[in-house]
């Protein structure tokens, strides 16, 4: 069965009686309509009803008293009124028509040419155009509701991917407000130069780009691993804009390295343990057999090649006992202590050489202390590593080192920053192995071991690298809380 059609209520706003009972019977001998119709003739008391949104359509009269329907029209339209309103006037007056259209009426009617005709036509154009407009509102809000909350960052841009618009996500992954988004491009947080140069054309191309995978630049100048899709859109006035989704997979990317890294190190322990114990039995051995041997040759020519095989049989017995030390996790001893001062305690190790190559060194620390969980002797270790990597790297005179504390969430973030040599794409990937350098008198266990030390503190670490524009490390703790004094 279906529910009979309510009658439309109408409001008119009139301070003329005789006029509100001619417009009300013109609306009355409209055929096949229902109409509730009320008069007020009093501006804050109509003021109140369209406040109360109880009418589905008001006709306010432009002579109120002191106020016009015009200031009407502009508080009501302040208080959110989504109803249609249109105004009465006595006179045609073009300046007042195009006024009211201005501020959101959606017809101007001339009392003398009000017929049953023109109401009938008005009051259907006026009720049409308002469910159009709420349903397209209500649709912009569901879908600004969906932008706002996305987890992902959303935004729009125009043809040069400068911000236009974007939700709160977008701004927390590159740490700027909406209004300093308005300024920069995309392309000006792409790590890479060239990816940018590659995406602006394929863009120009193919006119969008689904799923390509990016590192991306925050304020603080921190890689972020990144799945973009940007599609180029035209405007209803023809006027094209982007808009674009960026799914941050930093932390996907931060979990499969240390995954891939922890595997590699098993593969690699298992070798060493494997080549351990095959090369420590022969060695032992040849030990025994040296051992045998001084007390029956008295030559001291032949004791002097004795000791040299012993010698040397110790060195590859230290260099297995080191390797396997590598591959196992380091043994800690934990408590609690402020990054502040481990950090000053290792760059006051390495103060001679800061200061021979007259490097310009910065800190940036909270207020507070950072407590974190650390065995403060091996944390030191391996601070000290990432330096001494970033003194070495940096030019003379002209190096610059910054080292910072940030706090995110539940943790404390080191970013430790140099304008030196810069590392390779190819290179990164492997630099916490064991061995590997790219230094000429380098032996490759420094970052090796502070990877295990971070390890053992359940600490992240990451790199990136921009070659001939220097490094970034940024390692993660996990922050425990100050107990307040008593």
């Amino acid at each position: 069965m279906i529910a009979p059609a309510l009658p439309t209520r109408i409001l008119i706003v009139e301070d003329d009686e005789d006029d509100f009972l001619i417009i009300e019977a013109c609306i009355r001998d409209i055929p096949e309509k229902e109409f509730l119709i009320d008069w007020c003739y009093k501006y804050d008391e109509a003021l109140e009803r369209i406040r109360q949104a109880r009418y589905d359509i008001y006709f306010l009269d432009y002579l109120l008293g002191e106020k016009t329907g015009l200031d009407l029209l502009r508080d009501a339209v302040t208080l959110g009124c989504e109803d249609p309103l249109v105004l009465l006037t006595g006179i045609g007056n073009r300046e007042v028509d195009v006024q009211a259209m201005t501020i959101g009426a959606v017809d101007y009617l001339v009392k003398s040419d009000i017929n049953t005709e023109k109401l009938e036509r008005c009051i259907r154009y006026a009720l049409e155009r308002s469910a159009y407009l709420k349903a397209l509102k209500a649709n912009e809000r569901k879908f600004r509701n969906i932008f706002e909350r996305s987890k992902d960052a959303v935004f729009l841009a125009d043809g040069n991917l400068v911000f236009r618009d974007a939700n709160a996500a977008t701004c927390q992954l590159f740490k700027f407000n909406k209004e300093e988004l308005k300024e920069l491009s995309l392309y000006n947080l792409f790590a890479r130069k060239e990816a940018a140069v590659l995406l602006r054309e394929k863009l120009g191309r193919a006119g969008e780009i689904e799923d390509e995978e990016i590192e991306m630049l925050t304020r603080s100048r921190e890689k972020k691993n990144c799945i973009l899709s940007i599609s180029r859109q035209v405007h209803a006035d023809g006027e094209a804009y982007i808009q674009g989704i960026i799914h941050d997979i930093t932390n996907l990317k931060r979990i499969e390295r240390a995954s891939f890294q922890i595997e590699k190190l098993r593969s690699t322990a298992t070798l060493l343990r494997t080549l351990a114990h095959e090369v420590r039995n022969p060695l032992t051995n040849i030990n025994l057999s040296v051992e045998q041997l001084k007390p029956e040759l008295n030559s001291e020519e032949a004791n002097i090649y004795l000791d040299i095989i012993a010698r040397n049989c110790g060195r590859i017995d230290g260099l297995i006992s080191e390797l396997l030390d590598l591959s196992r996790p380091a043994e800690i001893s934990l408590q609690k202590a402020p990054l502040q001062a481990i950090i000053d305690t290792t760059l006051a190790a390495a103060s001679d050489r800061i200061s021979l190559k007259s490097i310009r060194l910065e800190r940036s620390y909270p207020d507070h202390p950072a407590y974190i969980m650390a065995d403060i002797e091996k944390l030191k270790i391996a601070f000290l590593n990432i330096v001494i990597n970033a003194i070495e790297a940096v030019p003379k005179e002209s190096g610059n080192i910054t080292i910072s504390i940030k706090e995110e969430q539940a943790h404390y973030k080191v970013f430790i920053n140099d304008n030196g040599s810069g590392i390779t794409e190819d290179n990164i990937s492997r630099i916490f192995e064991p061995y590997f350098t790219s230094k000429t008198n380098g032996f490759g266990l420094g970052l090796a071991a502070t990877w295990n030390i971070l390890q053992s503190h359940h600490a992240s670490i990451d790199v990136s690298s921009q070659p001939g524009e220097g490094t970034s490390f940024i390692l993660a703790f996990d922050q425990v809380k100050a107990v307040p004094a008593k």
